[in-house]
């Protein structure tokens, strides 16, 4: 099993560059471990209360269930990932049953953050890109399927996006073995990154760095 950890700001393209990598292995040989299917549940909290959720900090993930269930799929078993709906803010009752697969993908803003993630992860991937990109991908996908306004989404970008990007995702790029700049629009990154995959699945066993 190669497990490939992709992280990266909100809107970078990171979901862009797991898509292309889904599409370029045979159907069946890649599991996804999204981060926002692991934000804690905030049914507790009165719903007023739930928009002023920062979801771009650490604390925000339950960090334990993520790496728990990793681990459990490095050994073989499979797990019940946990739903997150952000129109409610609260974890959801249904599970996604997800099996060991030869690749497992781990995305998140965060997933960098964390030491103990870290270390499970062979490949750790930064997926960069300019903030005004960000912040238009960021504007059409809240609006979208979030039921946000366009100034809804721009006044939480410099409440909140912006200051957590700086605070915690951008230092994170420092433990990445590979940064692709340009996000979801770098093809030849991405072909290089899919054709290393590639050839690590079919020579199990065979360790090597970027």
């Amino acid at each position: 099993m190669l497990v490939i950890g992709i992280a990266g700001g909100t809107g970078s393209g990171k979901t862009t560059v797991v898509n292309k990598i889904i599409q370029s292995l045979p159907s069946g040989e890649v599991a996804v471990l999204p981060q926002d299917s692991y934000y804690r549940d905030s049914s507790h909290i009165p719903m007023e209360e739930r928009s002023k959720i920062n979801f771009d900090e650490p604390a925000a993930i339950e960090w334990e269930l993520l790496e728990r269930q990793l681990i459990e799929l490095k050994e073989g078993h499979t797990v019940h990932m946990p739903t997150y709906s952000y129109l409610t803010c609260t974890r959801q009752p249904e599970t996604i049953v997800v099996e060991p697969r030869d690749v497992v993908i781990v995305e998140g803003i965060l997933i960098l953050t964390q030491p103990r993630l870290r270390d499970l992860l062979d490949i750790k991937v930064f997926v960069d890109a300019d903030a005004d990109d960000r912040l238009i991908r960021v504007i059409s996908r809240d609006c979208i399927e979030r039921g946000r306004t366009p100034q809804m989404v721009i006044d939480r970008y410099e409440a909140v996006l912006k200051p957590m990007h700086r605070l915690y995702i951008e230092p994170s790029k420092r433990y990445a073995d590979l940064i692709v700049p340009q996000g979801g629009d770098n093809r030849v990154a991405i072909k290089l990154l899919t054709e290393y995959i590639e050839s690590r699945i079919r020579r199990p066993g065979i360790i090597s760095n970027f």
